[in-house]
């Protein structure tokens, strides 16, 4: 006879078989990944990375056959209730560490470099290359460190996430496919605060655009054809990497070059030199 094997978890608890409940949340996927979407996926890769092989296969098991209770967005985070071997629900906690308001900022920076971005945006969905966004914020839109995400059950369980967080986690995660959203609320802002932020930087642009466009195309030089305005105009040309950037951004092409041929030539070599 094949001896069994045994783990530290053994020695600890006996295996224990859940109440079953019938107002349970049960999970849409009954087989296979539990995500349909990139982002959702990202989420609970994340969170695999944290928990042992065996009490994830107990939190799959749970979320499939509807443990999880009640699972709600609240201030900070999550809490759910997931319903183990005891009368009373285990109540369980996700809380991922929000950005400083400073990192959103560059953050928000780095989102106003891509239209789609905010095309997506605006269209409820998460652009596929969001993460290197945040990344060239200096930061990670889904948890990647110890400290970006703190979990807690009330079960006995001495292990820190446990199947009961497991179960809750997936759950989560199919929300996430429902509500992209939801984890930019967990990070510290909401979609309209994002967009508003995209916004003001639409219309600071604008201003931008026109003041570097109105010095240069009211410019009609002197004798011989200097121009007048050259401190301007190389202030111009100097922004002129900046200004195309964002002009490409919120009017689909570059901006067209002022008809100026000083500062056109400046601006001609700003672009080499960029």
């Amino acid at each position: 006879m094949a001896r069994r094997k045994y783990s530290y978890y053994d020695f600890y608890y006996e295996p224990t078989r859940p109440i079953e409940v019938d107002d349970g949340i049960k999970a849409r996927s009954q087989r296979g990944a539990f995500a349909k979407n990139w982002w959702a996926t990202r989420w609970i890769q994340a969170m695999e990375r944290l928990v042992d092989s065996r009490r994830l296969a107990r939190g799959r098991s749970y979320a499939r056959k509807g443990q999880v209770r009640s699972i709600e967005e609240s201030e900070g985070g999550i809490r759910a209730r997931v319903q183990g071997s005891r009368p009373n629900p285990y109540k369980v906690t996700i809380q991922v560490s929000p950005l400083t308001d400073a990192q959103w900022e560059k953050v928000i920076d780095a989102l106003a470099e891509q239209a789609i971005f905010t095309a997506q945006l605006l269209a409820g969905e998460m652009p596929h290359g969001i993460e290197q966004a945040f990344q060239a914020a200096g930061v990670s839109l889904f948890p990647d460190k110890g400290g970006d995400l703190a979990t807690d059950c009330s079960c006995p369980d001495w292990s820190n996430p446990c199947k009961h967080v497991a179960a809750a986690h997936y759950i989560l995660g199919e929300r996430f496919d429902e509500d992209p959203f939801l984890l930019f609320r967990l990070r510290g802002r909401t979609q309209e605060q994002i967009l508003r932020a995209l916004r003001q930087r639409r219309r600071s642009v604008a201003r931008i655009v026109r003041g570097e466009v109105a010095r240069g195309s009211g410019c009609t030089g002197s004798q011989g054809g200097t121009c007048d305005h050259q401190q301007e105009h190389a202030a111009g040309a100097a922004r002129w990497p900046e200004v195309r950037r964002l002009g490409r951004f919120f009017h689909g092409s570059a901006i067209t070059t002022p008809r100026c041929r000083a500062w056109s030539a400046d601006l001609q070599n700003a672009r080499k030199a960029g």
